[in-house]
């Protein structure tokens, strides 16, 4: 395949990025070159590119995969916000993630990429009125990526879930713009009540792997929670919280500590009391 810059002319510096990338792997790597030109450099932008691939991933065919890659064309069309989302969490993988090593390989490897932008097509069906497949879809989208989302819960941009492994994000969860989730993570409710049940996570928030966030409670803008938590209580802005039952233990260093992902307890101040 002769190289050709024509696609790239699109004022998309990210799209642009991730096909530099992909020309590259595919002059150093030419077991990826047909993947590659299939994939990235026949496509003609970032949605297109991966509305086929989570297309194929998800292997729906029931109904067909021709019409499930319509629908997903479909939402990404109607919604332009999903297109800014898709951006704005690549971003977030290339910025806090030091195993990113560019764009290309979180776009194509990272599962926790994929299914958050899984989830957003889900949610915007939802938002639809079409219950059924968009459930349908939280239910692939579990079984393939391991990472389950209910496609009514709100989550907002530059979202990082950092391997996906085992993470739960129940109905009525909220999650704001620039927050990191480590694997094993549940945001999910306390029993059998209905309506408002699971937590809401302010910006900026970092969840360390394996803690449980549970029942409906405020996780505050800027807070860290530990590894292995489990936390049933409302989270004040700006504090660190550890244990079972989480309780505080210190303050983040920085104002987001989503964005250095620093999962330490570098300045811990108090031990005991509750939150």
């Amino acid at each position: 395949m002769a190289r050709s810059d024509s696609t790239t002319a699109t004022g998309d510096p990210l799209w642009t990025a991730i096909r530099a990338e992909a020309w590259s792997e595919h002059e150093r790597e030419p077991i990826f070159r047909e993947f590659l030109e299939q994939t990235i450099l026949t496509q003609a932008s970032l949605e297109d590119a991966l509305r086929l691939y989570l297309v194929d991933k998800l292997a729906i065919d029931n109904p067909s995969r021709m019409i499930v890659r319509e629908m997903f064309r479909e939402a990404m069309s109607a919604e332009r916000a999903i297109g800014r989302a898709i951006r704005d969490d690549l971003q977030a993988i290339r910025d806090r993630d030091p195993a990113s090593r560019g764009y290309l390989t979180p776009f194509l490897y990272f599962k926790g990429f994929h299914a958050l932008q899984s989830y957003r097509i889900a949610h915007w069906f939802w938002q639809q009125d079409r219950y059924l497949l968009a459930v349908q879809l939280q239910n692939r989208i579990s079984e393939v990526f391991d990472v389950d989302i209910h496609p009514a819960a709100q989550i907002g941009t530059g979202v990082l879930i950092d391997h996906g492994t085992g993470v739960v994000i129940g109905e009525t969860a909220v999650v704001e713009n620039n927050v990191s989730i480590l694997h094993e993570v549940t945001l999910g409710g306390t029993g059998k009540e209905t309506g408002d049940r699971h937590p809401k996570v302010r910006q900026g928030v970092l969840i360390g792997a394996g803690a449980k966030v549970l029942g409906n409670i405020e996780i505050g803008a800027g807070s860290k929670i530990g590894a292995g938590s489990v936390v049933l209580d409302p989270v004040p802005p700006h504090c660190t919280v550890a244990g079972v039952p989480a309780r505080i233990v210190g303050r983040p260093v920085v104002a987001e500590p989503a964005l250095d992902m620093d999962q330490s307890f570098p300045h811990i101040y108090f031990e005991g009391g509750g939150i």
